[in-house]
């Protein structure tokens, strides 16, 4: 694939640009990629763009395609979750979590079950890859790691047969893990996913702390936005879902209440007032890009009010698991 292909479709993008309309302002794009929603948004009629990425392949390919847009478009090479950094006072902010098609589709990036490479995983060029986890994790981490973020059934049993094939031979490729996981499953159905999807998908998670991200993202939008930007977050599974939907909620409590079962509880200042329920593909999107049918868009509003926190335990995310075994 060269650094001018597209292969990313932005999920949802249609009902962003309905909800916000007229575009204009100054929106952060903390999920660059291909820069699918980046390039709407700045020809639906957004002043400036500023696209974050954290993997360098999304540079080379914006510093192709972004040239017809000038100084209408800036991009910076780090994590949303710092975007708080790089500009203050926006108008939007647009996340769509998860793995970018440009990552999977490429066997060197160390995704993909189905494609055999490296053993990487990493969204960006820093920092330990997979198979460093998969080699030198403790049998108990690694099946925390995909039990809380895969959510795998079989985590034992797994994290028990890698030990004991890396003892003869460390994991390299794609292929080698997929193989240890599917021959401890049972034979998949028909219809059912890939027996590895649930580990692939937790192992990505743990190598690019994508729930440390989602959770110290959420916060860096509120305290980027300025009053009635809009934040629009689209999720792929329901953990990540979950956890939106959590920090929207807390964020835009406004207290009180009370019964005669629970006390009334101290009026609080929202800093967001959400815009709707959860919005999800229509048909005719799914039909046209089958990669939508888990999405599921929330968005939400900045008021006034000064940034607060909501902790991991209130999102819901599994704890933290790290290489020593730490949570």
């Amino acid at each position: 694939m060269t650094a001018t292909a597209a292969p990313h479709v932005p999920v949802l993008l249609r009902p962003i640009l309905d909800a916000v309309a007229p575009m204009s302002g100054t929106w952060i794009d903390g999920t660059m990629g291909a820069g699918g929603y980046t390039r709407a948004m700045l020809d639906a009629g957004a002043d400036l763009m500023i696209g974050l990425d954290r993997d360098p392949l999304a540079h080379e390919m914006a510093a192709e395609w972004g040239a017809a847009f000038g100084d209408r478009l800036r991009t910076v090479k780090t994590v949303f979750s710092r975007m708080d950094e790089v500009a203050q006072g926006v108008d939007g902010v647009v996340l769509d979590l998860g793995v970018s098609s440009m990552q999977l589709d490429r066997a060197d990036r160390g995704f993909s079950f189905m494609r055999d490479g490296p053993l990487d995983m990493r969204m960006g060029d820093e920092g330990a890859t997979a198979a460093d986890l998969v080699n030198t994790a403790p049998e108990g981490v690694l099946a925390d790691i995909l039990h809380r973020y895969g959510e795998e059934r079989a985590a034992r049993r797994i994290a028990r047969a890698i030990l004991r094939t890396r003892e003869e031979t460390p994991y390299t490729t794609t292929l080698q893990l997929a193989e240890t996981i599917t021959a401890n499953l049972p034979r998949s159905k028909p219809g059912q996913s890939h027996p590895a999807t649930r580990s692939f998908q937790a192992i990505r998670i743990a190598v690019n702390d994508e729930f440390g991200e989602l959770i110290e993202g959420l916060h860096a939008a509120e305290r980027a936005l300025a009053p009635g930007g809009w934040l629009a977050v689209v999720t792929f599974h329901s953990v990540e879902d979950r956890a939106v939907k959590r920090f929207l909620a807390a964020r835009s409590d406004t207290g009180g209440g009370g019964s005669r079962h629970l006390p009334e509880r101290a009026a609080l200042i929202p800093g967001f007032d959400r815009v709707s329920r959860a919005i999800s593909p229509s048909e005719a999107e799914v039909a046209a890009n089958p990669r939508a049918r888990s999405a599921r868009l929330r968005l939400a509003r900045r008021t006034d009010a000064p940034a607060g926190e909501v902790t991991r335990r209130q999102l819901g995310l599994p704890e933290a698991v790290n290489s020593e075994g730490k949570r």
